[in-house]
Formats: structure tokens, C-alpha cells, sequence
């Protein structure tokens, strides 16, 4: 239910310190990781009803978050990472501009991995 808040917390936190991450490290590439799961998700849980567009905007309490956002949230999270220093330990060795990927299929990598991730976990 709230497992998206641990990658949107990770994706708002890097968005704003991006400009003083060394730029060899395509801190874009693991942005764009998060947000495309954080894009697939939010709409997703809204559909099922476990997020509603009215306060308290959660229809379980903080103590059902919780367990939920350690369990399955911080996983989607370290997933997402685990891809984005593969991609950038990839293009460092081989030197190759074309393997650098476009943002928006990482988008949608970050989306298969995050729901990946929440059906293997949830």
C-alpha cells in the first residue's frame, strides 16, 4: 500500500542534490529509475484502492506503513541502485557512448523492477 513512499522519498531527496553529485556517476539514469516506478505505482495503488485523493490519503494507518515501506519499499529502492551502478560500472569500463540508455526506457525499467519487486515482496 505505501511501499512507493520509500523510492519517492530516495527519487525527491537526489532530485534536489543532484547538481553536486559528480556527473560521471548519471545520477539521471537512477532519477529517471525512480520516478518511472514511482510513476507506475502511485496510479497503480490509486486503482486499487489502497491510496485515495482525499485526506488521510492512506486507507491503512501509519502502522501498517510502516512495516510495509521496510519491507517492500527499501528493496525497490536498492533494486533501482543495483541497475544504475550496473549501467554506470558498464558504460565506465567500455567507454562507449552508445550504451548510455535514453531516460525514458529507464522509466520504464524503473516501473518493471518496482512492480517486479512489490509481487515478489507483497
Amino acid at each position: 500500500m505505501a511501499c512507493f513512499v520509500a523510492p519517492e522519498t530516495a527519487a525527491i531527496v537526489l532530485t534536489v542534490v543532484r547538481k553536486k553529485i559528480d556527473p560521471r556517476l548519471h545520477i539521471n539514469w537512477l532519477l529517471a529509475l525512480l520516478w518511472g516506478g514511482v510513476a507506475w505505482l502511485i496510479p497503480e495503488h490509486i486503482y486499487h484502492g489502497e491510496v485515495v485523493l482525499y485526506p488521510p490519503f492512506f486507507t491503512k494507518g501509519l502502522s501498517a506503513m510502516l512495516p510495509e515501506i521496510i519491507r517492500v519499499g527499501v528493496p525497490m529502492v536498492l533494486a533501482a541502485v543495483a541497475v544504475w551502478a550496473i549501467l554506470v560500472t558498464t558504460v565506465a569500463t567500455f567507454k562507449n557512448r552508445l550504451l548510455q540508455p535514453r531516460l525514458a526506457y529507464l522509466a520504464i525499467i524503473g516501473a518493471v523492477i518496482m512492480v517486479a519487486v512489490d509481487k515478489l515482496l507483497a
